[in-house]
């Protein structure tokens, strides 16, 4: 039997991927709907803090390990301008309801491409094609979008890649939502390293104010932002993006997040983009239980931003990948 397999199984009538490294007891549980992570199993308990049954999976309330994709956090007021041309993610939709966040894939049954293992890993590889013109008001684009999921003796990656299928050129950008609950510790007690130079400033609605001002030295930052160092968590509410990450030896940005009593610690690294820290102050259930730690491509509402208009613009034909990952460190 080889060190690594992958089996399916179900919750409620929903198929599941299970990823699985015998030796170690590790085990990773991944849901074809939304391409969803719904638990990883490692040294013993579950640190993710996924969706616990279907009932919380299918309308994907609090985007717990969400794929987020062509977009991901929040696009202001649901409208965006692309090549000179306006459109509106939730037409006749007014006031509070305006709120378009983490794309469209949440709610969709992906395919599942292919899957393999062996003594070193195993992975898994969901497909979809559900971004077409007509099918997402306000977003005429066509994008293919896949994402592998390979766990090995250092943890889990995520090898994303969007293809633009096509005639015009399309703004896009990859993100991820993973939860992360170390212990029954309060999270006051963990502690948290994040690789950056900055942090974005936002107004109240968690929107990037406009031009440069958005991007804040954190020398020049409230002190209770900076984690440059690892410390404790402590009161801080978290709902930050930072950016300019320093990258280690190996190309890889990693943010740290450890609890000190248990000794259960993880990273989350990304060769590029921006990390956004959510101590989970406004989750639907159990909040200031968990921390989502959100590697993306771009800064939340990168759809109405000059400064990220290069690196959302996807050509026909053209295709793009982004990496990230967890490492298990206790």
């Amino acid at each position: 039997m080889s060190r690594f397999t992958v089996t399916r199984s179900t919750l409620g009538a929903q198929e599941l991927v299970v990823l699985a490294d015998t030796r170690e007891g590790r085990e990773v549980r991944i849901a074809r709907w939304g391409a969803t992570v719904l638990s990883i199993r490692s040294g013993g308990r579950d640190i993710a803090d996924g969706f616990r049954n279907e009932a919380e999976l299918v309308p994907h309330k609090g985007s717990r390990f969400a794929i987020m994709t062509p977009f991901a956090n929040r696009v202001n007021d649901s409208r965006f301008t692309f090549d000179g041309t306006s459109y509106d993610l939730q037409p006749g939709v007014v006031g509070k309801d305006r709120a378009s966040r983490h794309g469209f894939l949440r709610g969709q049954l992906f395919d599942v491409a292919d899957e393999r293992a062996d003594d070193h890993a195993v992975s898994v590889t969901f497909a979809t094609q559900a971004i077409r013109p007509g099918v997402h008001p306000g977003y005429p684009f066509a994008l293919d979008f896949s994402v592998t999921f390979t766990l090995d003796d250092k943890g889990l990656t995520l090898d994303t890649l969007t293809r633009n299928v096509g005639e015009h050129a399309a703004p896009t950008f990859f993100g991820w939502h993973p939860y992360f609950r170390l212990s029954d510790n309060p999270i006051e007690g963990w502690e948290l390293q994040v690789p950056a130079k900055q942090v974005i400033a936002t107004d109240p609605d968690f929107i990037p104010v406009p031009g440069s001002a958005a991007w804040v030295s954190l020398d020049n930052a409230e002190k209770s932002l900076d984690f440059r160092k690892p410390r404790l968590i402590g009161e801080t509410a978290l709902n930050n993006t930072y950016a300019d990450l320093q990258r280690d030896a190996d190309g890889k940005a990693r943010t740290h997040l450890r609890d000190p009593q248990t000794g259960t610690a993880i990273a989350l690294w990304q060769k590029s983009g921006v990390m956004l820290a959510f101590t989970s102050d406004t989750a639907e259930r159990d909040a200031r239980k968990s921390v989502a730690l959100e590697p993306m491509e771009c800064i939340p509402d990168a759809f109405n931003r000059e400064d990220c208009a290069t690196q959302l613009r996807l050509e026909p034909g053209k295709e793009r990948r982004f990496v990230c990952g967890v490492e298990f460190l206790g």
